[in-house]
């Protein structure tokens, strides 16, 4: 205990305190370091961030190893900021590699940058989510199908990147798909990974279209690989089919006096408040069941009624 005791009076004694201070300030190479250490510990976060932090301390490194060599003359400081130097320059490399290993044509670093960034995915998932469709941005023409009525198997799933898709079933129109909207997702909620289908509704391009295509077993491979990717595209294939349901639920009307909603398929709300209500056994024969796109059973446009 004596030893340990004498050993701490000994390191804290050795160099007394100080009693004059240098007048002089360090010289500017000095001062440039320490702003380069102070705005270098401002960087964020990502691999931009790690870039924008790695230049900056190197930097910072840089100018102590000078000011070590031509103002202190010390071996001992300028050979640690040499090497923290070299570390920064090396991390500075390797991060810039990393970033131009994941860099991708314009249409996908397009759909980032709209879809996926705001999210908060990181490059490095969004590039395995672009190797699982090849990097491949599929073309489709003016008045061509995606998918026909009873005939398209249900393979992949897609997203529209440019172009509008008209969706129709029996050759009654029902919405249109929008870029950053899948093509196929009702169907692609309606099957389990081990059930095949076929497409409930044609699928017209109304413009020359662009899309991205996954295919159904390579896809669920990534998922299996990935669970957050998995969840990623549930929440966003949910969304998407939210939207679609509205985009129906707009356009459909029963009868006289009633509005379908789908989102509730089990009831329709009565427009007229004198209508006498429908009784429970005559309910459920009405209620209906399937794809989201699915058009109900007596269900006519109400487009023709909104036309001027």
């Amino acid at each position: 205990m004596g030893e340990n005791a004498s050993f701490w009076e000994s390191l804290i004694h050795a160099h007394p305190t100080c009693t004059t201070w240098k007048q002089e300030a360090e010289g500017s190479i000095y001062h440039l370091a320490s702003i380069f250490f102070v705005v270098g510990f401002m960087g964020g976060s990502g691999f931009f961030g790690l870039l924008y932090v790695f230049s900056l301390l190197g930097l910072g490194f840089l100018c102590s190893s000078v000011w070590a060599w031509l103002d202190v003359c010390a071996a001992d400081i300028f050979s640690w900021n040499f090497v923290l130097f070299a570390i920064c320059f090396v991390q500075f490399i390797y991060v810039t590699y990393q970033v131009r290993s994941v860099a991708f044509d314009r249409e996908f670093q397009e759909l980032y940058s709209a879809l996926f960034q705001p999210l908060g995915i990181s490059l490095t998932v969004y590039r395995k989510i672009v190797l699982c469709c090849d990097a491949e941005v599929i073309t489709l023409e003016k008045e061509h199908c995606y998918a026909m009525q009873g005939k398209t198997p249900i393979d992949k799933l897609s997203l529209l990147v440019s172009g509008r898709i008209r969706v129709t079933v029996d050759g009654e129109f029902l919405h249109y798909i929008f870029p950053l909207q899948f093509l196929d997702s009702p169907e692609w909620d309606s099957l389990r990974p081990t059930e095949e289908g076929i497409f409930q509704v044609t699928l017209t391009a109304e413009t020359d279209c662009r899309y991205v295509a996954w295919r159904r077993k390579k896809l669920y491979l990534l998922f299996a690989k990935h669970r957050f990717i998995s969840r990623l595209f549930s929440v966003l294939i949910g969304s998407d089919i939210a939207e679609k349901l509205y985009a129906l639920n707009d356009r459909v009307h029963v009868g006289q006096g009633f509005r379908y909603d789908i989102r509730l398929p089990n009831f329709y709300h009565v427009a007229l408040p004198d209508t006498p209500p429908v009784p429970p056994s005559r309910r459920l024969h009405h209620l209906q069941r399937g794809s989201p796109r699915r058009k109900p059973a007596g269900v006519t446009n109400c487009g023709s009624f909104l036309a001027p």
